[in-house]
């Protein structure tokens, strides 16, 4: 139950990031289509469009458009950050309160580069693992500072998947630590 609670949650999150909005550049010319009375399209070659990040996925795994460079978020972007997070005690604030979505979803963009050979396979395991290190290093100062009372200025250095598992972790641990001393 708890696990399908957080994960929900989470979900819930990442929804609303792919619902943000990116700057794509077309790299082919589109002439679109239309789904729900909806149109998509059409998109020319060189021209820059900004897009809902779900609408732009396809279009982008289809080498219709790419990720303009103004939202280009590549494995050197995740290095810097993983490598601030490690080298500081407390917890940084990040860029976006989205940022674990979209190292998740950039993710995906990394891999159709490699697929498409634009991208080396050790750049993905780069993207991995500097991904993997700030996951680690954010998480274990989250623990620290779930056993403690959130300052506002912590909490303004959470993203928003942190503030949810924060505030649960929070939760489950005031539980457990009464069950125990009460």
């Amino acid at each position: 139950m708890l696990k399908e609670n957080l994960e929900d949650l989470l979900k819930r999150i990442n929804f609303i990031y792919k619902n943000q909005k990116i700057f794509t550049k077309c790299i082919k010319d589109f002439k679109g289509f239309s789904i729900f009375k909806e149109r998509i399209g059409p998109y020319h070659e060189g021209k820059t469009y900004k897009l809902k990040l779900f609408i732009a996925t396809p279009l982008i795994k289809n080498n219709i458009l790419r990720i303009a460079s103004e939202d280009k978020f590549e494995n050197v972007n995740v290095q810097r950050d993983a490598i601030i997070e490690r080298d500081s005690l407390k917890l940084k604030e990040l860029e976006s309160k989205y940022f674990l979505d979209m190292v998740k979803e950039f993710r995906g963009f990394m891999k159709n580069a490699v697929k498409n050979g634009e991208k080396s396979k050790t750049d993905l395991d780069r993207y991995n693992s500097y991904s993997a290190n700030i996951i680690d290093s954010r998480l274990l100062k989250l623990l620290r500072l779930a056993t403690s009372e959130l300052s506002p200025s912590d909490e303004k250095k959470l993203t928003n998947s942190e503030s949810v598992f924060i505030e649960k972790i929070s939760e489950w641990i005031t539980i457990w630590r009464n069950h125990y001393l009460n």
